[in-house]
């Protein structure tokens, strides 16, 4: 085996620079078990923040279920195959009556470009309206719509079709308080009569439920439900993104937009879909599948192979047999309550919803200024104690916690405690 200074070389020598790599001092990860994994020396570290294998490392019914498919058959969708049928028929049986028909992708980028093209086929527009810090995938088409990115290190900004809501958080954002809604709604109403006075159509509102990379923001009560019926008013399609918060782990609720109380037009998912395996999916209803169905043929030669159906079917078949949303309700509950009991001073807000958490760290009471670098400490800090997190937020501020959804109890009083000895002896 390569130690860590060969790979790290070679990764120097042969990989893009652009591909970073996590932590001050890099982890050489060799083996996973449900919410652990190993290192090359063999330490043991609590996983809290890949949501990618979303019901565990290595799950073994997971791989038995690939082994398994791979061993008989993997084509494409050319072919009629029921392993794809029987995966689309139960997870759209998931999701609100009328959202039944599936275009399978590899990835969520994959599925929010598909998406677009969708919206942008039936409303005849590119108008793409988003919310800022928002993150949709790496293609150019969502770097284009995700300010995030465009407007981050190495971005050019927006182009002139793509219209940017302010961030719609209560803590720190433009508007705050319990009672802000109406002023980030009064955006999107502005936006919409901006795209109308260029004598322009609205194509799409696209909006994670809980934003992400966007600093795990819990948007503020009815601004989703006022948004989409503004959008819907004036013709555009509302997509929601669900590719880091779908399938469970909002925990009181199996998808993020079901905490928001509306239904999308399109449902993008992704990510922990697949559990590590690449696996996506456009979720629409009959009547848009029909109207993008225009004589162009989408295809995907990779995208519902029979591998990747009987890997998402057996992640969904997990996810109900080990009552794994119930546990990210529970655990994640759990979890929200002992961090709001830490009382220390770079502690602003503890937010989120199930096991998608984020605590923002200020430096001031009053200016709420971002405590980037301490997050950034802190994060390394946690690797050391053996406990894996990451930083997210435009000022990557915010620690953010998303593991795998086998995270228990025990788990999360590990990672209380371990965060409360690092903030009082070092801060």
């Amino acid at each position: 085996m390569l130690n860590r200074e060969e790979i790290i070389d070679l990764r120097k020598n042969h990989l893009s620079p652009s591909l970073s790599m996590s932590y001050n001092s890099p982890l050489h990860i060799v083996k996973g078990n449900g919410q652990y994994l190993f290192d090359s020396d063999g330490k043991r570290y609590l996983d809290a923040v890949n949501n990618i294998q979303h019901v565990g490392h290595c799950h073994p019914k997971i791989v038995e279920a690939a082994e398994k498919q791979f061993k008989n058959l993997n084509t494409n969708t050319r072919y009629i195959d029921q392993t794809i049928v029987e995966y689309a028929k139960v997870l759209t049986n998931k999701l609100p009556e009328g959202l039944d028909v599936c275009f399978f992708t590899n990835s969520g980028s994959e599925a929010n470009d598909l998406a677009l093209r969708i919206a942008r086929t039936i409303t005849h527009s590119k108008e793409t309206v988003v919310l800022d810090a928002g993150y949709h995938g790496n293609l150019s088409s969502l770097v284009e719509i995700s300010p995030y990115k465009h407007d981050g290190p190495g971005g050019v900004g927006a182009p002139d079709f793509v219209h940017t809501i302010s961030r719609p958080d209560k803590f720190r954002g433009k508007y705050r308080g319990h009672k802000c809604v109406d002023d980030y709604v009064n955006e999107v109403s502005s936006v919409i009569e901006n795209i109308k006075l260029k004598k322009k159509t609205v194509s799409a509102f696209i909006v994670e439920s809980l934003m992400g990379c966007g600093g795990q923001i819990v948007l503020p009560e009815n601004f989703l439900k006022k948004s989409f019926e503004l959008i819907s008013n004036a013709g555009g399609l509302n997509i929601a993104d669900e590719v880091q918060i779908g399938f469970g782990r909002m925990g009181s609720h199996y998808w993020g937009f079901e905490t928001c109380d509306v239904i999308p037009d399109i449902v993008t998912v992704g990510k922990s879909m697949g559990n590590g395996h690449p696996l996506a999916a456009v979720i629409t209803t009959t009547e848009i599948a029909n109207k993008f169905n225009n004589g162009m043929e989408y295809f995907n030669s990779f995208g519902g192979n029979p591998v990747s159906c009987a890997i998402g079917n057996a992640v969904l078949n997990v996810i109900e047999n080990e009552r794994l949303q119930n546990n990210a309700f529970e655990v994640g509950n759990y979890l929200i309550k002992k961090l709001n009991q830490i009382e220390h001073h770079l502690i602003g807000e503890v937010r989120g919803s199930g096991l998608f958490i984020g605590i923002e760290l200020i430096k001031d009471k009053k200016l709420l200024s971002p405590a980037t670098m301490e997050a950034k400490a802190i994060e390394n800090f946690m690797k050391d104690h053996g406990i894996l997190i990451s930083t997210d937020g435009p000022d990557h501020n915010v620690l953010k916690i998303k593991p795998p959804m086998v995270f228990n109890h025990e788990n999360a009083d590990e990672l209380v405690y371990n965060l409360l000895s690092i903030l009082n002896k070092n801060y």
